[in-house]
């Protein structure tokens, strides 16, 4: 039990759903690990009341909040400014209080790569990449990995409307994008060096369920999934059994959580108290008999990209 009294300082997570979250755990855990006298709670905000949440902001004297889904981009006319990253993904993520103004921040992309690279030493320009959906975070994750510089990016989303939206604006960015329909999606694999699921297939309850069968994926590849319950996808399980490297979700968690956490306390965030939390909250599903071919070591890496 977190003791709380009329000095502990609030920061706050708004959107709808927000029952699923692990944020309030995970934060509170960190700020209570730095010595702070503060709790972070979820309030299930609805679209028509969103702009009283980020007044309560001021009111209530928050000293800081997440916002996620269905709000990122509807939170930003609410807000006195924008950071470069918030203007840069065209959505928020992050509320910072800074001498009474409501400052805008995205932390998703730059957590993405900082937890991707926390696994693996990756050689960006080599990288041939496969984007499995545009939606929730995945246009954050979309534009960091195009920021870097890599050879190639190949989208597939249900709706290829959204899809070749998204292809433009990476396309402005300098990036070699090209769009294919989702129901070629398995065929797009054999020399992609990257693949990311931005999409809901594998996630709790319905952890049957994956955007690729395991027959289209191979050793040289890194499997990223920004599903991170349960800890690892049936994709992520099926990529580990035809020798892939993975990037389990809950990394892009932990850091985006992080980045968020050194905005409003100036502080080094505790990542391995935010590691053990999430992981004790998620489920671990049964790994099953592995192929032929083991998961590589990080130092058993070869080929563009090497493990750290």
């Amino acid at each position: 039990m977190v003791a709380v009294n009329a000095e502990t300082e609030l920061y706050a997570l708004f959107g709808s759903p927000v029952a699923h979250s692990l944020s309030p755990e995970m934060q509170t855990a960190a700020l209570r690990e730095r010595g702070r006298n503060a709790v972070y709670l979820a309030f299930d905000v609805k679209p028509d009341r969103l702009e009283e949440a980020v007044r309560a902001i001021r009111a209530l004297g928050i000293r800081g909040a997440n916002v996620t889904i269905p709000h990122k981009e509807a939170v930003i006319r609410h807000l006195d400014a924008l950071d470069e990253s918030a203007r840069r993904y065209g959505a928020v993520n992050t509320v910072v209080v800074r001498d009474g103004a409501l400052i805008g921040h995205n932390t998703d992309g730059e957590g993405y790569i900082r937890s991707l690279e926390e696994l693996f030493l990756i050689d960006w320009p080599e990288q041939r990449v496969l984007l499995l959906g545009t939606g929730g975070a995945m246009r954050a994750v979309a534009i960091a990995v195009a920021l870097k510089g890599v050879r190639s990016i190949t989208l597939v989303n249900r709706t290829e409307e959204r899809a070749r939206a998204l292809a433009e604006e990476l396309h402005r960015l300098g990036a070699a994008v090209e769009v294919e329909r989702w129901a070629n999606r398995r065929h797009l694999t054999a020399d992609k060096t990257l693949v990311i699921n931005g999409t809901p297939l594998g996630m709790v309850p319905r952890t049957d369920e994956s955007p690729l069968p395991r027959e289209a994926l191979h050793p040289n590849l890194i499997v990223s999934d920004l599903v991170y319950n349960p800890f690892k996808t049936r994709l992520l399980l099926d990529a580990e059994a035809a020798g892939a490297r993975v990037h389990p979700g809950i990394g892009m968690l932990v850091h985006q959580g992080a980045l968020a956490f050194e905005l409003w306390t100036g502080e080094r965030a505790p990542i391995p108290v935010m590691y053990q939390v999430a992981r004790s909250k998620v489920v671990h599903l049964k790994e099953p008999e592995r192929g032929a071919l083991p998961p590589l070591s990080p130092r058993d890496a070869v080929g563009e990209v090497a493990g750290r």
